[in-house]
């Protein structure tokens, strides 16, 4: 039942109905115990019940946090007396940053400059007359695109990135550079052709990935490579795969396609 509420709804709209049904069952049990709490407290214990809710119900990890840190947050910041223009300006920051991450469920990852360098060495080696080509999926801020584009000029680079503040600063970042071979395309992932790339490279999240794998296999031709920082496909098991000591500790999965 539950994996079919997951596969049906986003996991924002389970969260936050997970923290209104929280806070309904705590309201009924003082009632009941004809109970008084503080609201700080109150909001702690939305909280814990939230996050337990959610563990139950099978949301990724990171969801439990979110819901443990919602109410108490939304209790101290409403003691702050902070203007409304504040919140209002925040709102609008996160989803030029994030837009349609609810969705997706990729939320903006920034690649390390470890990563970088070892992507670097992952290129096809240079050919006369030849250029290859090189795609980042969900590209971000375009620091993968431009530190390649430096190091190997003999390629053309391309990112897809759909959200729009990242979009429009990885454009102005590729400007300043007077990187040529660069092209950020505000593209849909699901609805781009990957056929034509040499080597496709993501950082998404787990979520996409099985999906992903699938689009890859069926466009990407022989020969070609498929980069995976951090996410594996759990039913297609990378051919080999490098652990990196970054911050992230980063691991890239590896497919010859």
């Amino acid at each position: 039942m539950f994996n079919k509420l997951r596969q049906r709804l986003p996991p924002a709209v389970i969260a936050l109905s997970l923290q209104l049904a929280a806070c309904l069952l705590l309201v009924i049990w003082l009632r009941v115990t004809e109970t008084a709490l503080q609201p700080l407290v109150f909001s702690l214990l939305c909280g814990l019940m939230a996050a337990a809710l959610s563990h139950f119900v099978g949301l990724a990890r990171w969801w439990l946090f979110i819901q443990l840190l919602f109410a108490p947050a939304l209790v101290l910041m409403l003691k702050l007396n902070i203007p409304a223009g504040v919140y209002l300006t925040a709102f609008v920051f996160m989803v030029l940053v994030y837009w349609s991450t609810f969705r997706s469920q990729v939320p903006l990852f920034l690649t390390s400059k470890k990563v970088w360098k070892t992507l670097e060495e992952l290129l096809p080696p240079a050919q006369e007359n030849k250029k290859f080509r090189f795609m980042d999926i969900g590209s971000g801020l375009g620091g993968v695109l431009t530190h390649l584009a430096s190091a190997r000029p003999d390629g053309l680079y391309f990112g897809i990135e759909n959200a729009p503040l990242p979009y429009y600063l990885s454009r102005l970042r590729i400007k300043l550079g007077n990187h040529g071979n660069c092209h950020i395309l505000w593209h849909d992932l699901w609805s781009s052709d990957m056929a034509s790339y040499d080597i496709v490279y993501a950082y998404l999240s787990p979520v996409p990935m099985e999906n992903l794998w699938r689009k890859l296999k069926k466009e990407m031709r022989p020969g070609t490579l498929f980069v995976s920082n951090s996410f594996p496909v759990k039913q297609h098991p990378a051919q080999y795969s490098i652990t990196l000591d970054d911050m992230q500790q980063s691991t890239l999965y590896i497919w010859h396609m």
